[in-house]
């Protein structure tokens, strides 16, 4: 493996200067897959082998990556950097056609081929893995967590939607000397919003969006955050969701043949808990996975409620900003 290649890309994600533009995202996601062209040691999951992890070597004390889903992400180096100036030129059609796009049969097969979120896993969980070299899980969670929003901010804008984090602080009603402080992963709208003495926090046009990386130990307050702003407001406030995925690595309860030890993966996604809060709290606006778990499509409940990223960018995003 070449540690010194990982070690630069490392640099680069922790670089926090890095990363303005999306080009930044392609030139490490290729860098990435010729790291793995020197052939890190694969890891199959005995219990789903369409998700792998990557074993670095002793420079990296044998560190295993996060999984990695081999049916979404694209390991093939020439066939990635094929795809971005296809997929550079369609979404500069999306920001001209909008919604229409799909009536478009320059795209029908782009569109079908579900290249979009082949596209997004691919250089998202590059980054992932790059990170996961970090002596400090932390630091590595935390880090992929801030790329990958800025990730979906780039892309918003890039199709003509202005889009960006917002802090705001609410003073709570009958109490003036208090405030409630939230950091807005995004906010998103066409229009220029003015922001005025009626709305001085969000406004009418506008929706607030959650990006993280997985639902884990977040969906909770995603789900109160849009009751209380609501609540505090005064008026009901749009909020999306958009995850990458929900599953972690978890060891196997067996070693391999060769004694091997094996790993496996567990889905973090809480079902009852997202039921729970949808009816008995608040409905999420849209709830958007990149990696989907095959529940959230089988599942006719959840069907209702959880879509995949690509159908966001497409459709979606467009009808929440009229």
């Amino acid at each position: 493996m070449n540690d010194d290649l990982l070690k630069e890309l490392m640099r680069s994600v922790q670089n926090t200067n890095s990363f303005q533009s999306l080009d930044e995202y392609f030139k490490v996601c290729d860098a990435y897959l010729g790291l793995l062209e020197s052939k890190p040691t694969k890891i199959i999951s005995p219990s789903h082998p369409n998700y792998i992890f990557y074993q670095y070597d002793a420079n990296f004390k044998h560190i295993i990556t996060r999984p990695v889903n081999s049916n979404l992400f694209i390991s093939n180096r020439s066939v990635f950097d094929a795809n971005i100036p296809v997929l550079m030129e369609f979404l500069q059609d999306l920001k001209r056609e909008e919604d229409l796009i799909v009536n478009n049969a320059k795209w029908v097969n782009f569109i079908s081929s579900n290249t979009i979120n082949n596209m997004v896993y691919t250089i998202q969980q590059s980054i992932g893995c790059i990170a996961d070299a970090f002596e400090i899980p932390n630091q590595a969670r935390k880090r992929q967590g801030q790329l990958f929003e800025n990730f979906i901010i780039q892309l918003i804008k890039k199709v003509g939607i202005k889009c960006a984090p917002r802090t705001i602080s609410i003073p709570i009603p009958g109490y003036p000397d208090y405030k409630m402080s939230y950091e807005l992963d995004l906010v998103f709208s066409r229009d220029n919003a003015i922001i005025t003495a009626e709305t001085p926090f969000i406004h009418p046009n506008e929706i607030v969006g959650s990006v993280k990386t997985t639902s884990k130990d977040r969906i909770d307050k995603i789900f109160l955050d849009k009751f209380l702003l609501s609540k505090l407001i005064g008026r009901e406030i749009p909020v999306v969701a958009i995850f990458l995925h929900d599953v972690q690595r978890a060891s196997a309860r067996k070693a391999s043949a060769d004694n091997r030890k094996m790993f496996r993966i567990n889905s973090t996604f809480k079902t009852g808990h997202f039921m729970g809060y949808t009816h008995a709290l608040n409905k999420l606006d849209g709830v958007y996975y990149v990696d989907p778990r095959p529940e959230m499509i089988l599942n006719g409940k959840l069907k209702e409620y959880i879509s995949n990223f690509q159908k966001f960018l497409i459709t979606d995003l467009w009808a929440f900003s009229e």
